[in-house]
């Protein structure tokens, strides 16, 4: 093959991974899920996410096979009253660490089809708006 041929294939890949390093660094780490008592419906997940990235990114939705459904919600105090309020669209800033943790933001799992035992562990998807899909294993401890 000549050289100049061979320009013409390596440029492609180049582009590629080239736009692959700025878009798309998000990462997933230290995933975490508390137990649940028999006949709980709902659990959380907690875990650290950063986008290593230059652009802004946003988590669109949440997918895992032990729950009917999966949300991010945050924790307040207003009035010396903690409330949860969901969080619908998670915005994060380039260069920015989130961190999933009780009394902050956490996955609300709803409908779990049975309880979370310790030393079980389980997949949680991430879709994200510019990064695409994560997925993360999650580790249910008391």
């Amino acid at each position: 093959m000549t050289t100049r041929k061979s320009r013409w294939l390596v440029l492609p890949l180049l582009l590629l991974a080239a736009g692959s390093a700025l878009a798309g660094q998000i990462t997933v780490n230290s995933a975490w899920a508390r137990t649940t008592a028999p006949g709980v419906s709902m659990g959380v997940v907690y875990f650290h996410l950063e986008n290593g990235s230059t652009k802004s990114d946003r988590l669109l939705k949440l997918n895992t096979s032990v729950a009917a459904s999966a949300g991010v919600h945050r924790t307040e105090i207003v009035d010396d009253i903690a409330r949860m309020r969901e969080v619908a669209v998670l915005h994060i800033a380039p260069g920015e660490k989130v961190e999933f943790a009780p009394g902050g933001y956490h996955v609300m799992l709803m409908g779990l089809s049975k309880p979370l035992v310790a030393g079980q562990k389980f997949k949680l998807e991430l879709v994200f708006e510019v990064a695409g899909l994560r997925r993360v294993e999650v580790l249910v401890r008391d």
